[in-house]
């Protein structure tokens, strides 16, 4: 049991399901714990510091960072209109990674790379049979 378990390359597909889940509500909670609620609850030091490099102004970027980091975690979490959530939060981690953060060393340009990394397989894989995508617009009976 134990060896099938490990050296199975198997896909089982319940666990598939509950692991897009857990994955999808674990990495969104990150992202909102970790840059949502900061840039939410002091929105207007994220006025003042966040950087534009489209140059669409300040507060433009502030409110799209808000929509991508508050918002669409939200969104993704519930599993709710999942793969367009998931562009606005794309675009700003690959912004952060090839544009903010394109002369950081690595161990600032990682936290982007890695959020682009999970969201994008979350964007290929969809969010699963546990997401209200799945109930709301699944036409299989």
């Amino acid at each position: 049991m134990l060896k099938k378990l490990v050296l199975s390359t198997d896909i089982n597909p319940g666990r598939l399901h509950l692991s897009l889940l857990a994955y999808r509500v674990l990495i969104s909670l990150s992202l909102f714990n970790t840059h949502g609620i900061k840039k939410a609850l002091n929105f207007e030091e994220t006025l003042a510091h966040i950087p534009d490099p489209l140059g669409v102004g300040s507060a433009a970027s502030a409110y799209f960072a808000l929509l991508a980091n508050v918002i669409c975690p939200a969104f993704i979490a519930l599993g709710l209109f999942t793969r367009a959530a998931i562009i606005p939060v794309l675009s700003i981690t690959l912004m952060g990674f090839f544009v903010v953060h394109i002369s950081d060393p690595w161990p600032v340009k990682d936290v982007p790379l890695m959020y682009s990394i999970t969201f994008l397989l979350l964007l290929i894989l969809g969010p699963g049979k546990y997401a209200l995508d799945h109930k709301l617009f699944n036409q299989q009976k």
